[in-house]
């Protein structure tokens, strides 16, 4: 679940911060679950993250804030 809000705060733009402070977590909480991301989805940075995540359906499409699709949490 922790991952999913972390997904869908970077694909809405925010940044290592603003995630950290709304999940109270640490920044560098936040920037290993996107390294992880980053290695299970097997992408080099951030946008291609989105991307991935897109155009494999675990991000819906149509709706801002971008939601993690219920079957993928």
């Amino acid at each position: 679940m922790l991952g999913a809000c972390i997904l869908e705060g970077v694909a809405a733009g925010c940044s290592t911060a603003e995630l950290a402070a709304a999940l109270y977590l640490s920044r560098q909480g936040v920037e290993y679950h996107i390294g992880l991301m980053l290695r299970q989805f097997q992408v080099p940075n951030r946008a291609a993250l989105v991307s991935r995540a897109y155009s494999l359906g675990v991000l819906g499409v149509g709706s801002w804030p971008p939601r993690v699709v219920a079957d993928c949490v």
